[in-house]
Protein backbone atom coordinates (compact mmCIF):
# COMPACT_ATOMS: atom_id res chain seq x y z
CA UNK A 1 0.00 0.00 0.00
CA UNK A 2 0.89 3.58 -0.62
CA UNK A 3 0.09 6.60 1.86
CA UNK A 4 -2.72 7.59 -0.27
CA UNK A 5 -4.09 3.81 0.01
CA UNK A 6 -3.38 3.46 3.98
CA UNK A 7 -4.68 7.27 4.30
CA UNK A 8 -7.98 6.19 2.84
CA UNK A 9 -8.51 3.20 4.68
CA UNK A 10 -7.88 4.73 7.63
CA UNK A 11 -10.34 7.65 6.62
CA UNK A 12 -12.83 5.10 5.96
CA UNK A 13 -12.93 3.76 9.44
CA UNK A 14 -13.29 7.22 10.77
CA UNK A 15 -15.87 7.20 13.91
CA UNK A 16 -16.34 10.44 15.06
CA UNK A 17 -18.46 9.31 18.31
CA UNK A 18 -14.91 7.44 19.03
CA UNK A 19 -13.31 10.73 18.51
CA UNK A 20 -15.79 12.39 21.02
CA UNK A 21 -14.88 9.53 23.62
CA UNK A 22 -11.69 10.37 23.36
CA UNK A 23 -11.44 13.79 23.75
CA UNK A 24 -13.19 13.09 27.08
CA UNK A 25 -9.45 11.17 28.18
CA UNK A 26 -7.39 14.22 26.68
CA UNK A 27 -6.81 13.23 23.57
CA UNK A 28 -6.35 15.83 21.00
CA UNK A 29 -9.47 15.41 18.83
CA UNK A 30 -7.91 17.58 15.93
CA UNK A 31 -7.32 15.67 12.69
CA UNK A 32 -8.32 12.52 14.55
CA UNK A 33 -10.32 9.73 13.11
CA UNK A 34 -11.01 7.93 16.07
CA UNK A 35 -9.32 4.08 15.32
CA UNK A 36 -8.79 2.48 17.84
CA UNK A 37 -4.69 0.82 18.29
CA UNK A 38 -6.06 -2.68 17.93
CA UNK A 39 -7.15 -1.77 14.64
CA UNK A 40 -3.44 0.22 13.71
CA UNK A 41 -1.61 -2.38 14.79
CA UNK A 42 -3.14 -5.01 12.60
CA UNK A 43 -2.78 -2.43 9.44
CA UNK A 44 0.60 -2.22 10.86
CA UNK A 45 0.95 -6.00 10.74
CA UNK A 46 -0.65 -5.96 6.88
CA UNK A 47 2.02 -3.25 6.28
CA UNK A 48 5.11 -4.72 7.61
CA UNK A 49 8.07 -2.18 7.95
CA UNK A 50 7.99 0.48 5.49
CA UNK A 51 10.27 3.37 6.40
CA UNK A 52 9.59 5.43 3.31
CA UNK A 53 5.49 4.91 3.86
CA UNK A 54 6.40 6.09 7.43
CA UNK A 55 7.71 9.05 7.08
CA UNK A 56 4.58 9.70 4.30
CA UNK A 57 1.96 8.89 6.57
CA UNK A 58 3.79 11.39 8.91
CA UNK A 59 3.77 13.97 6.53
CA UNK A 60 -0.67 13.75 6.85
CA UNK A 61 -0.78 15.13 9.86
CA UNK A 62 -3.55 12.98 10.70
CA UNK A 63 -3.04 10.94 14.24
CA UNK A 64 -3.66 7.96 13.61
CA UNK A 65 -1.49 8.43 10.94
CA UNK A 66 1.28 8.96 13.40
CA UNK A 67 0.61 6.46 15.24
CA UNK A 68 0.55 4.02 12.35
CA UNK A 69 3.82 5.54 11.11
CA UNK A 70 5.54 4.66 14.28
CA UNK A 71 4.03 1.05 13.68
CA UNK A 72 5.90 0.13 10.49
CA UNK A 73 9.16 2.31 10.87
CA UNK A 74 12.92 0.49 11.59
CA UNK A 75 14.43 1.35 14.62
CA UNK A 76 17.69 0.30 13.30
CA UNK A 77 17.29 3.02 10.40
CA UNK A 78 16.19 5.40 12.44
CA UNK A 79 18.36 9.15 12.60
CA UNK A 80 18.28 11.88 15.47
CA UNK A 81 16.60 14.21 12.72
CA UNK A 82 13.71 12.05 12.30
CA UNK A 83 13.08 11.73 16.19
CA UNK A 84 13.60 15.25 16.16
CA UNK A 85 10.86 15.70 13.37
CA UNK A 86 8.18 13.51 14.98
CA UNK A 87 8.67 14.67 18.49
CA UNK A 88 7.85 18.58 17.65
CA UNK A 89 4.76 17.74 16.20
CA UNK A 90 3.43 15.55 19.53
CA UNK A 91 0.01 17.19 20.20
CA UNK A 92 -1.33 14.61 22.21
CA UNK A 93 -0.42 12.23 25.12
CA UNK A 94 -1.49 9.19 23.77
CA UNK A 95 0.42 9.52 20.17
CA UNK A 96 3.35 10.76 22.05
CA UNK A 97 3.27 7.55 24.52
CA UNK A 98 3.00 5.79 21.52
CA UNK A 99 5.55 7.11 19.17
CA UNK A 100 7.84 6.95 22.25
CA UNK A 101 7.89 2.53 21.67
CA UNK A 102 9.34 3.70 18.48
CA UNK A 103 11.86 5.73 20.01
CA UNK A 104 12.82 3.29 23.41
CA UNK A 105 14.12 1.10 20.36
CA UNK A 106 16.16 3.15 18.36
CA UNK A 107 19.85 3.60 19.13
CA UNK A 108 19.46 7.10 20.79
CA UNK A 109 16.54 6.52 23.43
CA UNK A 110 18.82 6.50 26.79
CA UNK A 111 20.60 9.93 24.92
CA UNK A 112 16.99 11.19 23.75
CA UNK A 113 15.64 10.33 27.30
CA UNK A 114 18.36 12.70 28.49
CA UNK A 115 18.51 15.02 26.58
CA UNK A 116 14.69 15.71 26.12
CA UNK A 117 14.07 16.31 29.84
CA UNK A 118 15.42 19.63 29.69
CA UNK A 119 12.80 21.10 27.34
CA UNK A 120 10.18 23.03 28.07
CA UNK A 121 7.52 21.84 25.57
CA UNK A 122 4.99 19.86 27.74
CA UNK A 123 5.33 16.85 25.33
CA UNK A 124 8.77 16.95 24.44
CA UNK A 125 9.14 16.72 28.13
CA UNK A 126 7.08 13.73 28.75
CA UNK A 127 8.73 11.94 25.56
CA UNK A 128 11.61 12.12 27.82
CA UNK A 129 10.09 9.70 30.74
CA UNK A 130 7.80 8.01 28.54
CA UNK A 131 11.23 6.43 27.02
CA UNK A 132 12.28 5.86 30.38
CA UNK A 133 9.70 4.26 31.35
CA UNK A 134 9.36 2.38 28.45
CA UNK A 135 13.15 1.05 28.69
CA UNK A 136 13.19 0.60 32.46
CA UNK A 137 10.01 -2.59 31.57
CA UNK A 138 11.71 -3.65 28.12
CA UNK A 139 15.61 -3.17 28.27
CA UNK A 140 16.26 -6.33 30.01
CA UNK A 141 20.42 -6.05 29.33
CA UNK A 142 20.34 -2.41 30.84
CA UNK A 143 22.15 -2.35 34.12
CA UNK A 144 21.08 -0.67 36.90
CA UNK A 145 23.37 2.46 36.15
CA UNK A 146 22.21 2.97 33.43
CA UNK A 147 18.97 3.90 34.92
CA UNK A 148 20.76 5.30 38.69
CA UNK A 149 21.71 8.91 36.63
CA UNK A 150 18.10 9.02 36.13
CA UNK A 151 17.20 9.66 39.58
CA UNK A 152 18.57 13.44 39.60
CA UNK A 153 16.60 14.13 36.72
CA UNK A 154 13.80 12.72 38.04
CA UNK A 155 13.51 14.98 41.30
CA UNK A 156 14.76 18.19 38.89
CA UNK A 157 11.80 17.33 37.37
CA UNK A 158 9.28 16.76 39.57
CA UNK A 159 8.48 20.33 40.43
CA UNK A 160 6.78 20.69 36.80
CA UNK A 161 3.03 20.99 37.15
CA UNK A 162 1.74 20.59 34.48
CA UNK A 163 -0.20 17.33 34.16
CA UNK A 164 1.17 15.08 31.48
CA UNK A 165 4.71 15.77 32.78
CA UNK A 166 4.03 15.11 36.02
CA UNK A 167 2.13 11.75 35.39
CA UNK A 168 4.94 10.68 32.81
CA UNK A 169 7.87 11.63 35.90
CA UNK A 170 5.78 9.05 38.33
CA UNK A 171 5.66 6.72 35.62
CA UNK A 172 9.65 6.63 34.93
CA UNK A 173 10.24 7.12 38.48
CA UNK A 174 7.69 3.52 39.63
CA UNK A 175 9.13 1.44 36.70
CA UNK A 176 12.61 1.86 37.40
CA UNK A 177 11.49 1.32 41.01
CA UNK A 178 10.17 -2.43 40.03
CA UNK A 179 13.10 -3.49 37.69
CA UNK A 180 14.91 -5.20 41.14
CA UNK A 181 15.44 -4.90 44.62
CA UNK A 182 18.08 -2.48 44.61
CA UNK A 183 16.29 0.40 42.29
CA UNK A 184 13.51 -0.28 44.30
CA UNK A 185 15.27 0.65 47.34
CA UNK A 186 16.87 3.88 45.03
CA UNK A 187 13.38 4.73 44.08
CA UNK A 188 11.94 4.97 46.99
CA UNK A 189 14.27 7.18 48.38
CA UNK A 190 14.28 9.05 45.10
CA UNK A 191 10.33 9.34 46.28
CA UNK A 192 11.30 10.83 49.73
CA UNK A 193 13.56 13.25 48.58
CA UNK A 194 10.77 14.33 46.00
CA UNK A 195 8.40 14.78 48.91
CA UNK A 196 10.37 17.19 50.70
CA UNK A 197 9.90 19.31 47.71
CA UNK A 198 7.49 22.37 48.01
CA UNK A 199 5.39 21.62 44.86
CA UNK A 200 1.87 20.02 44.53
CA UNK A 201 3.48 17.83 41.54
CA UNK A 202 5.69 16.70 43.74
CA UNK A 203 3.94 15.50 46.64
CA UNK A 204 1.50 13.62 44.08
CA UNK A 205 4.68 12.16 42.53
CA UNK A 206 6.11 11.31 46.06
CA UNK A 207 2.94 9.70 47.13
CA UNK A 208 1.73 7.96 44.15
CA UNK A 209 5.44 6.38 43.57
CA UNK A 210 5.43 5.24 47.37
CA UNK A 211 2.28 4.06 47.81
CA UNK A 212 3.34 1.09 45.29
CA UNK A 213 7.09 0.77 45.71
CA UNK A 214 6.71 -0.31 49.09
CA UNK A 215 3.70 -1.76 49.05
CA UNK A 216 3.46 -5.24 50.71
CA UNK A 217 2.78 -7.35 47.22
CA UNK A 218 5.32 -5.49 45.49
CA UNK A 219 8.51 -6.21 47.71
CA UNK A 220 7.66 -10.07 48.02
CA UNK A 221 7.84 -10.10 44.06
CA UNK A 222 10.94 -8.52 44.31
CA UNK A 223 12.50 -10.79 46.66
CA UNK A 224 11.59 -13.96 44.89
Amino acid sequence: MNEHEVIARLRSLANPENVAGMERFGINPNNTLGISIYVLRKIAREIGQDDVLADRLWNSGIHEAHILASYIADPEKATEDRLEWWVADFDSWDVCDQVCGFFEETPFAYHKAVEWSTRSEEFVKRAAFAILAGLAVHDKQADDSQFEKFFEIIIREANDERNYVRKAVNWALRNIGKRNVNLNRKAITTARLIQQLNSRSARWIAADALRELTAENMQRKLMK
